[in-house]
């Protein structure tokens, strides 16, 4: 059989077509096989886990260079193959959360190919630029920072009762807070810090450093009132570690360059006349707040301590509705998050926010001090807590026509 010329061409071109395709998908497979950290994987941890693994923060090493990176490699590749890092407990099919620490499964391959394939270094010039910090802070450059009044000693063993340090502030009128963010002075010692405006008899909450933590702004636009004449009340947790230390603690504020259209709100609904009984392995706590007025819910935030379960956060409307904001299936008291709303959910006045958290008192929870004991609240991580925070701004105006205000916080903290 004889073929035309016409087809000779068909034949060609298609030919070339198929050589051409294999070839870019041969050079696509030796690019992804040649996985560096300067090029695939610094991106990566630029983006989820610097803020805490860089020198002075609260993670054990630095990734911020492949010299400080390499040294880690399968440790990093088994954290985050478990996504045991970056440290996130929210449940996916519910709500969308502004700081989700998840990586993708792209993200995870990624990183496992790097170390599978020798953990490179890679071209110098793929390097991006590594995000700046302010030395010492993670919320920027503090337009005033208060320290508690004096040094405070640390035993090198033993329980040490809460302490608590009040500051003046001598604020001649109303300031509002933009970003604040709490420093140890002693980190090895400090389990946690809360700090609190006090204004006469009223105390409200300003920010804490949890364990696991991060500070971050409260949402542009918004504020945190302090009222003038205020005093700032730290509340120290101290955790002896074998050797004596010594510690002065502070705050950094940043305030807000005009003034707020809303206030930022950071309201804890807990209860705390629970008994959990011995060896209990699924104890059920509830508590509830009814709003009085119309309100923007911004951020969720459950608190539990060394026998904390799972924790949600149920919105109940007026109008019979009801929707699951949060759900934390397997709650981990190292690492305290406040979930953050993508966008932030209208709820009316009437509306009804439930927290429904369990507790784990049995032998299998291997965080467990003591499952033969009856457990009731209290301030000591032996003892328990159940905390749900919800931080949100009033509105007095219908959703469609209220802003959406960005999502943001500033971390704080009950343990």
């Amino acid at each position: 059989m004889r073929l035309r010329a016409s087809s000779f061409a068909e034949v060609f071109t298609l030919a070339a077509c198929l050589l051409a395709t294999a070839w870019v998908t041969h050079g696509k497979e030796r690019e992804e096989v040649n996985i560096t950290f300067n090029r695939n994987v610094a991106p990566i941890l630029f983006k989820n886990c610097v803020q805490c693994h860089r020198p002075g923060e609260v993670a054990p090493m630095s990734l911020l260079t492949f010299k400080e990176a390499r040294p880690w490699a399968r440790s990093i590749k088994e954290k985050v193959l478990t996504r045991e890092m970056p440290p996130w407990h929210a449940d996916a099919r519910f709500g969308q959360f502004a700081n989700d620490r998840n990586l993708s499964q792209k993200e995870i391959d990624t990183i496992a190919a790097w170390v599978d394939g020798g953990a490179k270094e890679g071209d110098p010039a793929e390097l991006p630029p590594a995000p700046r910090f302010v030395d010492g802070w993670n919320i920027g450059m503090p337009d005033a920072v208060f320290y508690i009044p004096q040094e405070y000693r640390v035993p090198a063993r033993g329980s040490v009762d809460y302490k608590y340090f009040a500051v003046p502030t001598n604020f001649s009128r109303d300031m509002w807070v933009q970003a604040a963010e709490i420093r140890p002075g002693a980190r090895s010692v400090v389990h946690h810090i809360l700090v609190w405006v006090r204004h006469g008899r009223n105390f409200t909450p300003l920010a804490g450093l949890p364990p696991g933590g991060r500070a971050e702004p409260v949402p542009k636009g918004l504020g945190i009132r302090i009222p003038a004449g205020s005093d700032l009340v730290f509340q120290v947790h101290y955790a002896p570690n074998g050797t004596p230390a010594r510690d002065r603690s502070y705050i950094g504020l940043v305030f807000a360059k005009e003034p707020p259209r809303g206030e930022y709100v950071m309201m804890p609904i807990f209860n705390l006349w629970f008994t959990i009984p011995p060896r209990d392995p699924n104890f059920r706590v509830e508590a509830s707040y009814t709003f009085t007025q119309d309100v923007l819910i911004l951020a969720l935030w459950p608190h539990m301590h060394m026998r904390g379960k799972d924790f949600e956060f149920r919105v109940s409307n007026p109008n019979g509705t009801s929707t699951l904001l949060l759900s934390v299936p397997r709650f981990d008291f190292r690492w305290q998050t406040n979930y953050i709303l993508k966008e932030p959910v209208f709820v009316p006045k009437g509306s009804r926010i439930d927290c429904v958290a369990h507790f784990d008192n049995s032998v299998r929870n291997k965080f467990n001090p003591n499952p033969a004991k009856e457990v009731r609240w209290g301030d000591q991580m032996w003892e328990e807590m159940m905390v749900g925070e919800v931080s949100y701004t009033p509105v007095n105006r219908s959703p469609k026509q209220q802003p959406q205000a960005p999502a943001g916080q500033t971390k704080h903290a009950l343990t």
